[in-house]
């Protein structure tokens, strides 16, 4: 993240509704996505945050994320015509990963949890950056009777996530027995919500998403409810889903690197007729990519940022994507893009570049944590 150091820049950051509730639990803040958001908590910090996410129950404010409707006759066809995902897969009251990626070179302009709702509307979750890039590119190309609102700051999401969430949400009388990828709206405390089987962290959890005039009573409710709950912030939101795998749009997937490298071909609908990306993404898979994202799990007491080179011996064979300490397993962790010629089988050790000093890495395939997402 990139520190922002000005006043005049941080009044250019929008706030999420809860700033005031983040601002009263001592949070320290950060610029993310063109947001001011919770980077960690008073008596808390990341490892005690990440912790409370693998034993017990934390909640994260990730109002940051986009939110874009897409809604008219046949808007789930048009949907699935232009994103990489097949959302004939899946039924209304289902959710999906998929990839908006660039037409020409199949490059990752960002990747999106669809919501189906109904064949005439598709609630977007895209990142907070990339939202407005994302309307833009379904507003050109969408049919007359489309339509596609970008709501970004519509809506607020409070993602609880953990072992205790389930319990946390039944105590509010929410709906916690719905499928993994699966949503459905409820009303708490006189607030009508979608309560959504998804998250970031591998971990059993819900994301709530609220209208942001009833996000304070949410918030509060939430915490009001359960006795181990605790606030997390993006920090710890970060390690958690780097001990997934999971891929951060911008380091693991980006423009520069589209699905077939970034091993995200299982969010691809290749047998689609239609799909932004499709012609050229296919050919890469069919000739295979010269680089593909592979862990890295630290040997050495080191711990690896992304940027870093890394190398077979004298050679350079990749670079770090994504890096950091593992509070789960007491080491570091990485995921790297690394040459696919020769191809190096999990297990080979490898060295990355920390600081001028070579520490030795293993090759490893991610999830590095055993996921409990159901």
């Amino acid at each position: 993240m990139t520190e922002v150091t000005s006043d005049a820049a941080e009044t250019r950051l929008r706030r999420s509704p809860l700033h005031e509730r983040h601002t009263a639990l001592g949070a320290k803040f950060a610029p993310f996505g063109g947001w001011q958001m919770p980077l960690e908590y008073a008596g808390g910090g990341v490892l005690r945050e990440h912790t409370a996410v693998r034993t017990a129950v934390g909640v994260f404010d990730v109002s940051h994320l986009g939110k874009v409707r897409v809604a008219g006759p046949g808007a789930a066809d048009f949907v699935n015509a232009c994103l990489s995902n097949d959302l004939g897969r899946i039924a209304p009251g289902q959710a999906q990963y998929t990839l908006c990626c660039d037409d020409a070179t199949g490059g990752v302009v960002d990747d999106i949890i669809a919501y189906l709702h109904a064949d005439d509307h598709v609630f977007l979750v895209p990142n907070a950056a990339n939202t407005a890039e994302v309307a833009r590119r379904l507003r050109a190309a969408a049919p007359a009777d489309v339509t596609v609102t970008d709501e970004h700051e519509a809506y607020a999401v409070l993602a609880v996530q953990g072992p205790g969430s389930a319990a946390l949400l039944d105590a509010l009388g929410l709906p916690t027995a719905h499928d993994y990828m699966s949503f459905s709206t409820a009303t708490s405390a006189g607030v009508e919500l979608t309560v959504c089987r998804t998250g970031y962290t591998g971990e059993l959890g819900y994301e709530l998403v609220v209208p942001a005039e009833h996000a304070v009573a949410v918030w509060d409710a939430l915490f009001a409810a359960g006795d181990d709950v605790r606030a997390c912030g993006l920090a710890a939101r970060d390690t958690l889903r780097t001990e997934m795998g999971y891929p951060l749009h911008g380091q693991d997937l980006s423009p520069e690197i589209n699905p077939v490298q970034g091993r995200s071909g299982w969010a691809v609908g290749w047998d689609k007729p239609a799909f932004w990306g499709r012609d050229v993404l296919r050919a890469e898979k069919a000739a295979g990519p010269v680089r593909t994202l592979r862990g890295l799990a630290a040997v050495d007491r080191a711990i690896p940022r992304p940027g870093m080179a890394v190398y077979a011996g004298d050679r350079r064979v990749g670079t770090v994507t994504s890096g950091t300490f593992s509070p789960t397993l007491k080491h570091g962790i990485a995921l790297a893009l690394v040459d696919t010629d020769p191809k190096l089988p999990d297990g080979e050790e490898l060295t990355v570049d920390i600081r001028g000093r070579r520490a030795r890495m293993s090759l490893t395939r991610p999830p590095f944590v055993q996921p409990s997402v159901r």
